[in-house]
């Protein structure tokens, strides 16, 4: 009996240590070095001045839009 005991809880650590390994052990977020974080950094910097350009140029061209109308139905 005390044989069968041991290989049974033998087996059952070496299962429980498998499955610790599998398993992630907390929730802490992955690790980003200091160089990937400037390069992020400078993507989000280059895409918020990408959305500020355009949406000065669209109300620019929303101001220049009905002058030119204006303008056409003048000319008729």
């Amino acid at each position: 009996m005390n044989r069968k005991k041991k290989v049974v809880s033998t087996l059952k650590k070496k299962a429980k240590k498998a499955n610790a390994k599998l398993a992630p052990s907390s929730n802490k977020p992955r690790y980003i070095s200091k160089a990937e974080r400037e390069k992020m950094a400078l993507e989000a910097e280059l895409v918020l001045q990408d959305n500020v350009l355009q949406e000065t140029t669209q109300q620019e061209s929303v101001q220049e839009e009905p002058s030119v109308e204006k303008d056409q139905t003048a000319a008729e």
